[in-house]
């Protein structure tokens, strides 16, 4: 791991768990966070008209995923202190996984070469506050499957899962905080809670 990987905590789960939420949170607070690639590559293409869309050309989506992951880790290889990252590399593996679809050997390479901190954050599944959108079109049965693809994949790729609570949304900032504070949490992620 390079030294500055170590201050790149990533926050993943499935969607409609919160997690866009909290980042969010956290900027507001003077944090510096990477946003989520997937809206933003969707927003792009139904902007132009173009096919790399879930459920539309689900490989040129990830690809593109890929691209804006690899470029917001380029971005905050000259940030100093923490930078969370609203999902990684990692997701973009998690998904091809998910969806049975092969997983190039470039993509492969980056989530070896390019670390992030050791233990990752992941908000479980919450029916509570799902909503479907434009953007998020899957049901919650998929939302959860997705959590499970990224329990299994992050664990693959050597990374420490610590489960954010199902808390009001600057109670999970705070823990997420505080688990840096103390050692970047200890407790790895057992399923959903």
């Amino acid at each position: 791991m390079n030294p500055q990987s170590a201050n790149f905590f990533v926050l993943t789960g499935g969607p409609g768990s919160g997690k866009t939420t909290v980042s969010n949170h956290l900027a507001d607070l003077g944090y510096r966070c990477m946003p989520e690639a997937g809206r933003a590559v969707i927003r792009q293409q139904l902007g132009c008209g173009g096919v790399a869309l879930p459920w539309n050309d689900k490989t040129a989506y990830a690809r593109l995923m890929y691209e804006r992951d690899m470029a917001a880790y380029q971005r905050a290889s000259n940030m100093n202190g923490p930078v969370f990252f609203d999902r990684s590399i990692v997701d973009v593996i998690a998904y091809l996984q998910l969806e049975q679809l092969p997983i190039p050997e470039p993509l492969q390479t980056a989530a070896s070469r390019y670390r992030y901190h050791k233990t990752a954050f992941i908000f479980p599944p919450w029916p509570q506050i799902y909503r479907s959108d434009q953007e998020r079109r899957q049901d919650l049965p998929t939302a959860i499957a997705t959590y499970h693809a990224m329990v299994k994949t992050y664990s693959q790729c050597g990374y420490a899962l610590v489960r954010v609570p199902r808390l009001p949304v600057a109670q999970r900032a705070a823990f997420i905080l505080n688990a840096i504070a103390c050692g970047h949490g200890s407790k790895k992620d057992s399923g959903p809670g």
